[in-house]
Formats: C-alpha cells, structure tokens, sequence
C-alpha cells in the first residue's frame, strides 16, 4: 500500500512539472500585457523598462525556471491587470468556484445513480424510457444553451430565481459561503444545476449500463437461484459491483466539473475562477493564466490519486494481484 501511495505521488509530481512547462510555454507567447497596462502614450523607453521590471526580457528557461520555484511557495507572481499578488485573487475566486462545482457534483451523484439504478432495474417500464429520453437533452445540448434556456425560464419569465451573480456571502475566515444566505442559495440553483445536468445524465447512463451488464452475471443468477432477495441481491451485489467502476468516472468528472466550469460562470457572472481566466485572457494577463492551469492540473492529479486509492479500497482483486505479485502500476 505505501508503496503504491509513493508511486502515485512520483507520478503526480512529474504530472504538475510537465503541465507547468507546458502553461508556461504556451502562455509565454499569448499577447503583450505592457500593451494593455500602459496607455498609448507611453514612449518606447517606459515601455521597455517596465518590460525589464516584469522580467519579459529575461531568457525563456531563466523565467521558467523562477516560476517553478515561486510556484511551489504558492507564489504566482503579480496580476497584469489588477498589480496584486495571484494568490490573493485566486483565494478570492476560489471558494465561488469550488462551491459550485461541489453542488453540483453532488446534485449530479444525488440524481444520476439512483436513476441509473432504477431504469437499470426497470428498463422496459415507461418511466424507465422516459428518463432515458430526458437524458438525450443534458448529453445533447451544450452548457450554455443549458443556462440561457434556464435563464429565459426561471428568471426572465416566471422571476424565481436571480439570473446573475452570487448573492449574499458570509465569511467564514477567509472562506467565504453563500449556502448560509438566502440569496446566496437562490443564486446558486441555476448555474449548479447548469453544470451538474451534463454529469447528471453521463453518470445515469454509466450506473445503468453497468446494472445491465452485472445483472448478466453467473454470480447474480446464483444468488437468486439460493432464494436471495430481491433486495438484497439487488444492493447487496449488484450494486456494490456496478459501483466500483463509477468511482473512477466520477472521480474524473469532479475535476472535470471545476475545470470545465469557465462556460458556466461567465453565462451566470459566477464570480469564480472560471470568469477569472477568461477575464485574464482578454488581458494578456499570463501569471493569473498559468496559476490557474497550474491549480486545475492540482485539483485532477489530487483527484485521481484519491480515486485511485477508493479503487484499490473497494476492489478486493487489486490487493490480491499486487500481494502476489501478479503485477504492479
């Protein structure tokens, strides 16, 4: 087990080096921030001196190299185009974004695996066909049209729910939350349920056609051939089997979820990291660019790693093979 903790570690290690050459490399080229820091008439010398005081003239390796080591203090520089620290805004960002992509992946969770347990159980039923239909939409439709339909809806027509923004906040240290504001719950429907649709309908799927095939099984058929319950065999074997390569995709979706949540937010103004980086792009403002591929790549290599242990947790096989020594990763 420690042993394959630390092969997974080393592997995240070289996953974060190899995404910080690449942000680095290709955001090194995106645009000039002095354009858009200076106005037009600033002469060629000032421009040129604040380029050297930003470090744009030093050699490319010298920068990568200074931005790998302020990177593992946590330090990211300063904004282009707010001139404070990245780590501040991020922190700022980071609890709008974090939020809602956990919201919505328990909505997601919430819905998704029941109902792929049930059209699973009861595929011939109406209800069961009627799901499956409704599922075409959230795997059809793109996130944006989602949230403008949504949008139309729930704000513009019948004026339940706000349409923008995050409503009121409390913070908690620097934390801060709008699940204990009734504003704040309000605003965070729409756009949870914006993001968690897609994920919602892929993980029923997922549930479903993996009871389909557990159901197929010589273990299955056994079971009820001794008289077992329904139930029982259901939950108790069906399920817990169907579950275990879930785990993984639903591990993968999470960091999908907070990656993939810049469409969301900028259709509801979620005042998050993934408005963040597309404000940051319109700027040029490379440190805020690379911070954030830096701690998306965080969050999916931390991810993994947690799913990868669940994995070996809930399948039995893998600790057999590996305390045998039939193989290892």
């Amino acid at each position: 087990m420690i042993a394959f903790i630390l092969r997974r570690l080393v592997q995240s290690v070289a996953v974060m080096l190899t995404v910080g050459c690449i942000a680095f490399l290709l955001f090194r080229y995106v645009g000039d921030p002095v354009n858009n820091m200076v106005g037009q008439d600033t002469s060629l010398a000032d421009r040129a001196l604040l380029r050297q005081q930003l470090g744009l003239t030093d050699p490319a390796a010298l920068q990568f190299a200074r931005f790998l080591g302020r990177a593992a203090k946590g330090d990211f520089g300063v904004s282009y185009q707010y001139a404070r620290p990245v780590g501040e805004i991020i922190a700022e960002r980071l609890p709008a974004t974090l939020e809602l992509s956990i919201v919505a992946a328990l909505l997601a969770l919430a819905v998704g695996v029941p109902m792929g347990v049930y059209t699973g159980l009861h595929r011939t039923g109406l209800l069961s066909r009627l799901v499956m239909a409704f599922s075409l939409i959230g795997v059809s439709l793109p996130t944006f049209l989602i949230g403008i339909l949504l949008i139309v809806v729930f704000s513009v027509e019948l004026g339940w729910l706000p349409s923008f923004g995050r409503g009121a906040v409390v913070a908690l240290g620097w934390w801060t939350t709008g699940l204990l504001t009734a504003s704040g719950l309000k605003s965070l429907i729409l756009p949870a349920i914006t993001l968690a649709l897609f994920q919602m309908t892929l993980i029923m799927r997922l549930v479903r056609a993996e009871m389909l095939e557990v159901l197929r099984t010589d273990y299955i058929k056994f079971a009820r051939a001794r008289g077992l319950p329904n139930r029982l065999v259901n939950f108790g074997h069906a399920l817990k089997n169907a579950l275990v390569p879930v785990i993984t995709i639903t591990g993968l979706q999470l960091g999908a979820i907070i990656a993939f949540a810049i469409i969301t937010e900028t259709v509801f103004q979620w005042p998050g990291m993934g408005f963040l980086i597309v404000q940051a792009i319109g700027f040029a403002d490379i440190p805020v660019m690379a911070a954030y591929l830096m701690l998306v790549a965080f969050f999916f290599v931390a991810i993994n790693l947690i799913v990868d242990l669940l994995y070996y947790a809930v399948d039995p096989r893998l600790r057999i093979e590996r305390g045998g020594g039939a193989y290892g990763l």
